[in-house]
């Protein structure tokens, strides 16, 4: 930390306080961002910021410190974030969906100093050996803040699966950020753009719709949550709420898209990250009204959200897979296999390098130097790091995803150790050993958790438990319980007999179903095509076979596209159970009584 020229508005901005400070300078009284109850002008939000980091001053925090984060998406994670940033402190990303445990565990790991919350929240952190420091109901006035961070100092930690059981905390410097918020490759925003806001603070996409949309002067825009989106009309909100630009999350985006080409149309800027992007999602969103350019992101967050970036044109959209396009400006992309760079076409792993790497990994040397390598080839392409993602680079220089080359996994847009998962699944009450699978591809993708008990174990049981100790995408959506897990004849589990297993009770399953009813019938084959299971049955709970709030939009799409019936997405979220909703549907569907 030292004095800098960096709050300097005529000169490029170095640090996120200093980029924030220009558009503050450039257009004080332009709305800085906005959710269903408050507006605030970026000067206003300069004014808040500077009041959350002298009440943090006030407690003692400072350079060097970290600070949790944890608050619901409203404006005041912009005013938060802001002031732990003008203290001199970094922030810890904590998602408010998570379990009590998992947060509290992201707050102990990473060290955090103290802890900033709503105030009627912090009675959830008494727990917590953390000071715990309640948002104020009233923003007074306070200096601005006489510090000064270099570019070098941490901004943010966050959190991403880890294969050891305890999640990897990613601390990103000032200037990593500064690049990606500043990258020119990336398709530009204007002061005149509205930005949707849907992602969690601990999710990496929140980097773009808070700092792009800063750099750029725009407003960002806190949208409801993405099922109440659904519930009320995607486009239709996003026409409401004038929003013009968004960056999305892939999931979303396939999901919505096959159902509802249009939802996007409202955008001149479409830009999706996370997971890999399903043609058929661009062919429907290219293909309708939507007249915006579609851009597909491709970074783990050791990267700073994205580090390639591809226009998806209707070209792209008919072949078997999106490219994940060239890398950002700043960014080296290498791709090597057996020790040497791949030839165009050739399958490797994907190095990644530049001003957008990451420090590495919080209190962990080891696992850092194992995953950011300097130069691990003798080439000359200095420190990277190793994505463990396939890659081909094409003959015009664009990168095609090809897949994992560990035991990773996308489920839901979130990426996924299964060895966390099945550590995770091992400490719940009564279960002696777990293996998890990834089942599905794309978008339909889920976790099928096999347990071994000490005892009998009780499935519904084994669920609410894991319900209560991971967060939601580490969740398996199908649980199979075993006396034992089975192995090879050279002691290693023995997948491929589980997968068998699994294979063989859900054709048991269908040949116990009862006779159907029609819409019974109907909806047993709707979700085995949904959720990419067999064996489905009119005692079925949605959720608890891998259903989320995405495919159950999708679902009360074809509903209404195949049988006519008007039913709510509320009502779908209130029928779980394969035969309830069958009824709900056929009361949907009756003709209204003669009067």
């Amino acid at each position: 930390m030292s004095p800098s020229r960096d709050h300097d508005p005529a000169e490029a901005p170095r640090t996120l306080p200093a980029l924030f400070a220009r558009s503050v300078a450039r257009h004080p009284d332009r709305r800085a961002v906005s959710d269903g109850d408050t507006v605030l002008t970026y000067r206003e939000l300069d004014r808040r910021a500077d009041a959350v980091a002298a009440l943090l001053t006030g407690c003692g925090i400072g350079p060097g410190d970290r600070v949790g984060l944890y608050t619901s998406r409203s404006v005041d994670v912009f005013t938060a974030l802001l002031g732990v940033l003008k203290a001199g402190a970094a922030y810890v990303a904590v998602d408010d969906r998570y379990p009590d445990s998992r947060r509290d565990l992201m707050l102990t790991v990473s060290g955090a100093a103290a802890v900033l919350t709503r105030a009627d929240w912090a009675p959830r952190l008494a727990g917590l050996a953390v000071p715990v420091v309640p948002l104020p109901a009233e923003y007074g006035t306070a200096p601005a803040s006489a510090l000064r961070p270099d570019p070098e100092d941490a901004a943010g930690v966050l959190f991403t699966s880890g294969s050891t059981g305890t999640p990897k905390a990613i601390v990103l410097e000032h200037r990593n950020l500064v690049a990606f918020a500043l990258n020119r490759a990336l398709a530009p925003l204007t002061e005149e753009d509205r930005v949707g806001q849907i992602s969690s603070l601990s999710f990496d996409l929140f980097h773009y719709e808070m700092w792009n949309t800063f750099a750029a002067g725009a407003e960002v825009v806190v949208l409801p949550p993405v099922p109440e989106l659904l519930e009320a009309g995607f486009g239709a909100e996003l026409t409401r709420l004038r929003v013009t630009a968004m960056l999305v999350p892939t999931m979303v985006v396939n999901h919505v898209a096959t159902e509802h080409p249009d939802a996007f149309t409202p955008l001149r800027l479409l830009q999706v990250a996370g997971d890999v992007i399903l043609p058929a999602a661009c062919r429907n969103i290219l293909g309708g009204g939507f007249t915006g350019t579609l851009h597909n992101l491709y970074g783990p967050a050791e990267s700073t959200t994205a580090c390639t970036a591809h226009r998806v044109t209707a070209r792209d959209a008919e072949g078997d897979a999106i490219p994940i396009g060239r890398p950002l400006d700043g960014v080296t992309a290498h791709v090597f296999t057996d020790g040497r760079p791949a030839a165009p076409g050739e399958a490797g792993e994907l190095l990644i390098g530049g001003a957008q790497l990451a420090r590495g990994y919080l209190d962990a040397p080891e696992l850092t130097a194992e995953r950011f390598v300097d130069d691990p080839y003798g080439t000359g392409i200095g420190r990277v790091y190793r994505t463990g993602d396939l890659v081909r680079l094409r003959a015009d220089g664009v990168l095609d995803y090809v897949g994992r080359v560990d035991n990773q996994c996308k489920i839901r847009g979130f990426r996924v150790e299964l060895g966390e998962v099945e550590r995770l699944m091992r400490t719940l009450p009564g279960v002696r050993d777990a293996v998890v699978v990834p089942e599905g591809e794309g978008t339909d993708r889920m976790l099928v958790a096999f347990v071994a008990g000490d005892g009998p174990l009780d499935e519904a049981g084994v669920r609410e438990a894991a319900e209560k100790e991971l967060p939601f995408f580490m969740v398996p959506g199908s649980l199979v319980i075993l006396p034992e897990i089975p192995a090879t004849h050279h002691g290693k589990r023995d997948v491929a007999a589980l997968l068998g297993l699994l294979a063989e009770r859900r054709r048991a399953h269908a040949d116990e179903r009862r006779a159907l009813s029609p819409t019974e019938r109907y909806l047993t084959g709707l979700w085995e095509e949904l959720l990419a299971e067999t064996g489905i049955g009119s005692a079925d709970h949605f959720f608890e076979r891998g259903g989320n709030s995405l495919l159950a939009f999708r679902m009360r799409m074809r509903i209404a596209r195949d049988l006519g019936a008007g039913i709510s997405h509320r009502a779908v979220l209130d029928h779980p159970v394969l035969a309830d909703l069958a009824r709900a549907v056929d009361t949907a569907h009756a003709p209204a009584p003669q009067r």
